[in-house]
């Protein structure tokens, strides 16, 4: 982790039990490690009062919330990981904001190739 290696993309955390749970996150082995290095994709347990949890648990009950990893930073030699809430998106979002991101590619590649032709 202190050196970077650590991906948040496509993870989450869920609460189960009176737990909060991280999947998904992807830690890369230390590299002078062995064979008892651990899953790279494995689940981890996050450290969390047990107040919080349930402060969070009915926020992602009641609202139909996501529990979110944004950040992970180090606070006296512990790694701390800010969550976030997140609300999903519908499927025509989704379809939407697909079709904006081509149209910015298709004008992209235009200009890009706008300005080659002017040099022939």
């Amino acid at each position: 982790i202190r050196q970077g290696r650590c991906a948040l993309r496509d993870c989450y955390a869920v609460i189960q039990g009176n737990e909060l749970f991280v999947y998904g996150m992807h830690i890369s082995p230390y590299e002078q490690g062995n064979r008892f290095n651990h899953d790279p994709l494995r689940d981890r347990r996050l450290l969390m009062h047990k107040r919080e949890i349930l402060r969070l648990f009915g926020l992602v009950r009641q609202q139909g919330l996501t529990l979110v990893p944004t950040k992970l930073y180090f606070k006296f030699g512990r790694v701390k990981v800010e969550l976030g809430l997140a609300r999903g998106k519908k499927s025509f979002d989704k379809r939407d904001s697909e079709a904006r991101k081509q149209a910015d590619r298709a004008i992209e590649r235009r200009l890009k190739d706008h300005g080659r032709d002017d040099r022939d």
